[in-house]
């Protein structure tokens, strides 16, 4: 089989469908074992952000449009699987915010990929309590957003040092055609 020269992440409009497909899978599989990992902080809503490694990504490597899709599928398909219509309310509410706030803030070129990510990280966070304060009767939103906020940045940072090592790994070395 003949390779082509310089081929990339960028390829043809079918290994494109085959690497977002790709990237979907390993998206859901890090919202899975974070869904794993046990909470022992006892403040609900504390997470890592695995998938979102994906996501950042996909929006360094091709658009907000694609990483649009790749994260609401993700939401619905975790939700369906694992989850609840209030998990999938939830999760597209702050992944919705988080992907406007990083497209936004990637496009204005002020920010490296680890403000990026903490600025989705945030958004993620304020998204998702807004949304329990609108739902939730009686909901403490103004003891969990600082501590929250506290961990979306804390994650975002974590997410946008990570993303920072492998996004120009896969850049420099593109992702083969091979298939």
């Amino acid at each position: 089989m003949k390779e082509k020269q310089g081929s990339s992440y960028r390829g043809g409009s079918g290994s494109r469908t085959a690497y977002l497909g790709l990237f979907l899978a390993l998206a859901i599989l890090f919202g899975y074992v974070e869904s794993l990992i046990p909470q022992p902080l006892p403040v609900p809503g504390m997470k890592l952000g695995l998938a979102n490694l994906v996501i950042a990504a996909i929006l360094y490597l091709y658009s907000w449009r694609e990483a649009l899709l790749i994260s609401a599928v993700r939401v619905v398909l975790l939700g369906f699987l694992f989850g609840n219509l209030f998990s999938i309310a939830y999760g597209l509410s702050g992944a919705a915010a988080s992907l406007l706030v990083m497209a936004l803030l990637k496009a204005s070129g002020r920010f490296s990929i680890v403000g990026v990510s903490c600025g989705g990280g945030a958004a993620h966070t304020a998204a998702q309590t807004l949304l329990a304060a609108l739902i939730v009767s009686g909901f403490p939103w103004r003891w969990y957003l600082p501590i929250l906020m506290l961990s979306g940045l804390a994650a975002g940072f974590l997410v946008g040092i990570a993303d920072a090592v492998i996004i120009p790994r896969i850049r420099t070395r593109g992702i083969r055609e091979s298939c």
